[in-house]
């Protein structure tokens, strides 16, 4: 797995990059309450905002951590917004995104640099 400096984790899956929030940003956030996602097929440009949490405590975004297409969304969040506490890095995965330029994601922190990053 990668991470992101937005607490966003990413895992390769053959030619698609799966892309989720970490146990820290779930933490952080509280109780999800809602999850909007974007639409497959969408093409995304790195920094895009493409996803919408909302908790108990407040609304963030989830930005694109790279360009490409999202290929796929995990449509279980919407009926289950509580997935992203219960399993952050696992079965709440958000969108999977086929990348424009899968070398992109060397320049992403490993787990170990993540863990000192959150401190």
């Amino acid at each position: 797995m990668k991470f992101t400096q937005d607490h966003e984790w990413l895992k390769t899956e053959g030619d698609v990059v799966v892309v989720g929030i970490t146990k820290h940003a779930s933490e952080q956030l509280g109780d999800v309450v809602f999850v909007e996602l974007p639409e497959a097929g969408t093409e995304v440009s790195k920094g895009d905002e493409i996803c919408v949490i909302e908790s108990v405590k407040a609304a963030s975004d989830i930005m694109a951590p790279l360009d490409g297409e999202i290929v796929e969304v995990n449509d279980e969040l919407a009926d289950n917004p509580g997935l992203v506490n219960e399993d952050p890095t696992g079965k709440a995965w958000f969108f999977k995104m086929k990348l424009a330029d899968m070398t992109a994601l060397d320049g992403f922190m490993d787990e170990a640099a993540y863990t000192k990053f959150i401190g």
